[in-house]
């Protein structure tokens, strides 16, 4: 009977999730544990793994949107046919003596290509206690290659180092991950067919591999220094491409003569001096013709399209839910920023020199809505189905903008918090947001968020609500603006705040109030220190 694959539950506040990619094909013998597709949620990306052996059968495609609990695919067992291929082989071993001896050793061929023809799974190997991911780079080998064993596959990055996976036996390769994705520990990156393959690959490295790669031999008598000496990560290609530098006129200062980002950026000094290098011209316009191509023609009205992400895909929807499904309003206001202003220009050197770490706007805004979500538990209250859920702490979200698109970290307890355990703990979660090395629990679970569209230059905006929450403090730029105080018009840095919320459970007169206490917190910012 097949047995039923469906979404697990990955956190409270998520409802449904997108399948990403499929690693399994329909039809594919899985494994018990095997990796069968990505699936993609609001807050991050995790992989479903076969719980039985078997047949797969794919009900949902790849974009696919299911709730939790839905069946994506089934496993048919295929226990019952293990034990058929075991007595094929012992009955011509019984009749082969009886007719004719000859027969005796051609049971003997079969016997290793079975056991040669097993498929050795490539994964992500764990590199560091600390990284959870890894991006591949750039593949040495290409789709059906037959490749050795230990010879080098591909390069991996990690926000550490880079390093190179080589091939764990000999066989065809099989490319399941392509250059440029981010793959977690453990994710499926190839597949090598072992076979006859395998032994044509063994003398294959002695003759062929020095001419074909040159870089390859002393990569595998010396390690990393040969192969990665003269190449260069996507982020100094790209560099190296629009400088038109040649890669081999660089000398790499990463790891085994690897050409970091840092090295890219400083060859355009050396450029000049490395003049001899004018017959390389064929090259360089070859490749780089396809990047600068769609926009160096001018007045040019080509369009290109682009996949979006399954993390935009799921962003875009879930903006959209919040829109369709809250009665949201934005309430604005202004404050004065210059006694937080001289504060910090005050204190700033000493905190640091005492906390390590910087005194930001970050720390003073989180500390002035946690003092007001105490006196308002509405704006930190949420809806679940028919009955309202308040919460006696203050768990607030940090919006941080990625590379992948916008996270939401959450700091918790921060009204436990002091200035600089708040400022420690923004740097953290901002770094790993950038990382892309953020876990669901850390992205699940506010009460309420902010978000800080000053950062880009944003003067006025009316932020969306982080669902299933109620309510977002918009942050915007500071600006010297003229106004009146004690009759005198005055200059002085002013910031537009915004708070958007769901006027469902939270009153007109609640969310002013709430953003007018905000308002005296930063404006006088001894009561948040004195907590009046």
């Amino acid at each position: 009977m097949a047995v039923e694959i469906k979404v697990p539950a990955v956190g409270e506040s998520i409802t449904e999730v997108t399948v990403g990619e499929w690693l399994k094909k329909e039809g594919d013998t899985v494994k018990v544990d095997d990796v069968l597709c990505t699936l993609d949620s609001d807050k991050a990306s995790f992989e479903l793994p076969a719980e039985t052996e078997g047949v797969l059968h794919i009900l949902a495609q790849a974009g696919d949107t299911l709730p939790i609990g839905a069946v994506i695919c089934t496993i048919e067992p295929v226990g019952a046919s293990a034990p058929a291929p075991a007595p094929a082989p012992e009955a011509p071993k019984a009749q082969a003596p009886a007719p004719q001896p000859t027969a005796a050793p051609a049971p003997e061929a079969p016997a290793p290509a079975a056991s040669g023809s097993q498929v050795i799974e490539m994964k992500v190997p764990a590199v560091g206690e600390s990284i959870t991911e890894v991006t591949i780079a750039s593949w040495s080998k290409k789709d059906g290659d037959v490749v050795a064993l230990d010879e080098v596959l591909c390069e991996l990055e990690s926000d550490k180092a880079t390093f190179e996976l080589p091939a764990e036996a000999a066989g065809t390769l099989r490319i399941v991950a392509q250059a440029g994705e981010t793959l977690p520990i453990g994710g499926l990156i190839a597949r090598i067919e072992t076979g006859t393959a395998a032994a044509s690959a063994a003398p294959a490295p002695s003759a062929p591999a020095p001419a074909a790669q040159p870089a390859a031999t002393p990569a595998d008598a010396n390690g990393q220094t040969g192969y990665a000496a003269h190449h260069a990560s996507p982020a100094a290609a790209k560099i190296l491409a629009e400088k038109g530098v040649e890669a081999t006129a660089v000398t790499g200062t990463g790891v085994g003569g690897r050409i970091t980002k840092e090295d890219a950026m400083n060859a355009q000094k050396a450029q000049p001096a490395a003049q001899p290098a004018p017959a390389a011209p064929a090259p360089k316009p070859a490749a780089s013709a396809p990047a600068p191509a769609p926009v160096a023609a001018p007045g040019s009205r080509n369009q290109r399209r682009e996949k979006m992400t399954s993390l935009r895909r799921t962003i875009a929807r879930r903006l959209v839910a919040v829109k369709n499904e809250t009665a949201m309003l934005t309430t604005f206001n202004e404050v004065d920023m210059k006694p937080i202003m001289d504060m910090r220009g005050k204190y700033k050197d000493k905190f640091k020199e005492k906390h390590g770490v910087g005194l930001g706007f970050m720390s003073f805004f989180t500390k002035a809505v946690c003092v007001a979500l105490k006196e308002f538990p509405a704006v930190n209250a949420m809806i679940d189905g028919d009955q309202i859920v308040f919460n006696d702490f203050c768990d607030i979200s940090i919006a941080v903008s990625s590379e992948r698109g916008l996270v939401v970290p959450v700091i918790r307890n921060a009204e436990q918090m002091t200035f600089h355990e708040i400022e420690k703990e923004i740097v953290r979660l901002a770094g790993l947001a950038r990382d892309n090395k953020l876990t669901i629990e850390q992205m699940q679970g506010g009460t309420f968020t902010i978000t800080n569209g000053g950062i880009f230059g944003s003067m006025l905006s009316t932020p969306i609500i982080n669902a299933p929450q109620s309510a977002i403090l918009g942050m915007h730029n500071i600006v010297e603006r003229p106004v009146v105080q004690n009759g005198e018009i005055v200059v002085r840095p002013i910031m537009y705040v915004a708070l958007s919320y769901d006027h469902r459970i939270i009153d007109g007169k609640e969310s002013v109030s709430f953003l007018v206490r905000i308002k005296q917190l930063l404006e006088d910012p001894t009561r948040l220190l004195l907590d009046v």
